[in-house]
């Protein structure tokens, strides 16, 4: 039998997997070959390594897209081997620089528009995806450029994990710019969470509203897990959002540290920056919307699920409460965390709300 690390990762992520793009049998072919913690990394790279070599191969023969489906395959499955492993710090990063060189050349081929974007921030470089509708290039006046969704990962998530997210966005003419911010990703690698994450997302806008190509004045967000703590702390201190949406996130990370599996408490602890427990236990209650929350004047769309295990559902209603008018609840009785095992519905339902909202 698997061991308990592995069971856990399979039973509360399977969904995430897939509704972000792992292909169901790739899930139930690489978890079945695991049955140590220490495999996990090894054997997801291997299936990363599958589908990269699918794209060498389908790149050999001019076969384009689906070289260009094949490398977001494979950095997937690099991805979701790191993305919790980082008590193995070499295997970690080599996964972690798989999954960024394999994004890199699939959104080049899939979407030739798509641009990697470097934002310094707090002696550390803020990195992410900035991506626009097809017809994009076709809207001659200003008053018809896009409007910009900011996508904002959680504790474990990155922006090579966004891309099926992002079409939902592009398919309904918004742009979107997937964000690698403090403690998340390749920004990551030399920063830690904080809890003022609102910070990371001005300056981020700084940049962003100098384009050209996207409205400066319809920007709004979209956060899953602990990035639906991010967005509203950010619509809060962030004048320039008109419109957010919090998915399965906390009102405060610190009362829901009982009920985290121990592979996410060890990833907090990491990304965080704490040297224990104990002191990751603390600094997760430092992760709270009060006083923040009573300061949100844009509309909020709060979306959980009551099968969340991480999360419990109880924190939505906080949100919303502290909020007031200007919010709104989506609560889904069968939705598991960020109701990845209802994807169909969270996903329209979170761009359909903003395009409204944005116009």
């Amino acid at each position: 039998m698997p061991d308990e690390r592995v069971e856990t990762a399979i039973k509360n992520w399977a969904p995430r997997f897939t509704s972000q793009g792992v292909d169901y049998n790739d899930f139930f072919r690489t978890t079945a070959r695991i049955q140590k913690w220490d495999e996990w990394c090894r054997e997801w790279v291997a299936t990363g390594d599958v589908h990269y070599d699918l794209a060498v191969k389908a790149k050999a023969k001019g076969n384009l897209w689906s070289t260009g489906e094949a490398y977001i395959a494979a950095a997937l499955s690099y991805h979701f081997g790191k993305f919790v492993f980082q008590d193995y710090h070499d295997e970690y990063m080599s996964a972690a620089n798989k999954s960024v060189e394999a994004f890199a050349k699939g959104l080049k081929l899939l979407d030739p528009t798509g641009e990697r974007v470097e934002i310094p921030f707090d002696g550390a470089t803020m990195v992410g995806t900035f991506r626009r509708p097809v017809d994009a290039d076709k809207r001659s006046s200003p008053v018809d450029k896009p409007p910009l969704v900011l996508l904002l990962p959680g504790l474990d998530s990155t922006k090579e994990e966004f891309f099926y997210w992002e079409n939902v966005f592009l398919k309904r003419g918004l742009a979107t710019f997937s964000l690698d911010g403090p403690g998340q990703g390749e920004c990551g690698y030399n920063s830690h969470i904080r809890p003022d994450y609102e910070a990371a997302v001005s300056t981020a806008l700084d940049v962003l509203t100098k384009r050209k190509d996207i409205d400066p004045k319809r920007i709004g967000l979209a956060g899953v897990s602990l990035g639906g703590y991010y967005a509203p702390r950010a619509a809060a201190f962030e004048p320039r959002v008109k419109a957010a949406v919090g998915n399965c996130g906390p009102w405060n990370f610190g009362e829901c540290w009982e009920n985290l599996p121990g592979l996410t408490r060890a990833a907090f602890k990491h990304h965080s920056g704490a040297t224990s427990d104990e002191d990751a236990k603390v600094r997760a209650h430092k992760l709270t919307l009060d006083g923040a929350a009573q300061k949100i004047k844009q509309p909020l769309l709060i979306i959980h699920g009551k099968l969340d295990r991480l999360i419990p559902w109880e924190q939505a209603h906080k949100i919303v409460d502290a909020v007031g008018l200007n919010a709104k609840l989506a609560m889904f009785e069968n939705g598991n965390h960020v109701c990845n095992n209802i994807p169909y519905i969270y996903r329209p339902l979170t761009a359909d709300w903003l395009k409204e909202k944005l116009g």
